[in-house]
């Protein structure tokens, strides 16, 4: 038996021990950014906010993003994988632990803005981690349990939170995941390590080919909307239960229940496309799926048939979208190709939460955010669809010095 033989199994063990890992630290980054979404209704009386000003909150998480993405992209140069998200990870701590002891907006905004440029840090990297480990072996069922971390983070905190916030007050969610996300630092920081056969990042790895740049383009917006269509139905969807007569605790249980429910349908779906293929087919089902969940979650009596249609079907491609990130650009370009899907990522996810505000505000129902997730959802399929057609085209040669 060869050397490479005896080692495959052990390397095949690792490579899921480490998921397991991300998985658990990255579900942190779900129960930070929940907390104002949980406490919301606290947050907003101490501050005066009105439910624009409280989408902002929400969306300040997203917006270092916006600037970041790109220099943390090509800060592999200089840093490990392993540093770096073990960085974001604290910052994450901190920016919650600032939040926490806010006593104006200005301060609860800065807590948010530094939670979120660790959350931009971590997605970045560990999405990076594992498509290095797991290339194209079983990568869709690897990218759905790494995605479904979020939700898992974030249903803990829809239930947790509002717990905390009913029982004591509305800065107690920001020490917990504080707290989460530190011990997540640490532990991604001593059990880590990269695999052996990676290529190093030169300055060459931030020069893109042209159909790479196009391919990354739809696969950030793609996954921004559909995370926006998310974040819609987790913000706003507690407030269209509300106004049928549920109490607060029974709406965010309700609204939950799809957060819950995707964690299984998203590795299980990742199962079916590794094996099956018709990855498309399966997408465009889940994304029409999502959008009568949107529809039909305003209709009284309808609340947990469409939360759970939402969870087992809308919400279940997740890891199908995050899998075209690792498909639209060569390995050793990759740290850089994650910095611009993220970029694009966070310029959805910095504004859809106020935009969905404003709606609400406007037409002075929570409805008119339902509305929007459905449009974000039909949105995604066009762009996988340009995807697909992107990719199958020839490849164009590479510029001059790449």
């Amino acid at each position: 038996m060869t050397h490479a033989a005896e080692t495959r199994p052990a390397r095949i063990a690792l490579r899921w021990r480490i998921l397991a890992l991300l998985f658990i630290a990255r579900a942190g980054l779900g129960v930070q950014f929940q907390t104002v979404g949980s406490a919301g209704r606290e947050i907003a009386d101490a501050f005066a906010f009105d439910n624009a000003q409280l989408g902002l909150m929400i969306g300040l998480f997203m917006a270092p993003g916006l600037f970041l993405a790109l220099p943390a992209g090509a800060f592999a140069r200089f840093a490990s994988d392993r540093a770096l998200s073990a960085a974001g990870l604290a910052a994450l701590a901190g920016g919650g632990l600032l939040s926490a002891f806010a006593a104006g907006p200005e301060t609860l905004g800065l807590g948010r803005i530094l939670a979120g440029a660790g959350f931009l840090v971590v997605t970045l990297y560990f999405t990076k981690m594992v498509a290095d480990w797991f290339g194209g072996r079983e990568i869709a069922t690897a990218m759905s349990l790494l995605v479904m971390s979020w939700p898992f983070g974030i249903a803990i905190g829809q239930i947790g939170h509002t717990w905390l916030v009913t029982l004591f007050d509305w800065r107690l969610p920001f020490l917990v995941a504080s707290a989460w996300c530190a011990l997540a630092a640490i532990g991604v920081w001593a059990i880590y390590r990269p695999p052996h056969d990676l290529p190093r990042f030169t300055g060459r790895s931030m020069r893109l080919l042209p159909r790479e740049w196009a391919l990354i383009c739809c696969a950030g917006l793609a996954w921004g909307l559909f995370n926006a269509g998310y974040i819609s139905w987790l913000s706003f969807g507690p407030a269209v239960l509300e106004a049928q007569g549920a109490t607060m605790l029974a709406a965010a249980s309700v609204i939950s229940v799809a957060s819950w429910v995707m964690i299984v349908s998203g590795a299980a779906c990742g199962q079916i496309v590794d094996r099956f293929g018709r990855r498309d087919l399966v997408l465009t089902l889940g994304m029409l799926a999502g959008m009568a969940s949107f529809l039909l979650l305003p209709v009284p009596g309808a609340g947990l048939g469409a939360s759970l249609l939402f969870g087992i079907i809308g919400m279940a491609p997740a890891g199908v979208i995050m899998a075209l990130s690792g498909q639209a650009v060569a390995p050793e370009r990759r740290a850089f190709g994650m910095g611009v899907f993220f970029t694009l990522y966070h310029a959805v996810m910095a504004v859809a939460p106020t935009i969905a505000g404003g709606l609400v505000d406007r037409t002075g129902t929570p409805d008119s955010a339902m509305a929007l997730g459905a449009g974000t959802f039909a949105i995604v399929i066009l762009l996988v669809f340009a995807f697909r057609v992107l990719k199958s085209r020839p490849l164009a040669a590479a510029p001059q010095g790449a």
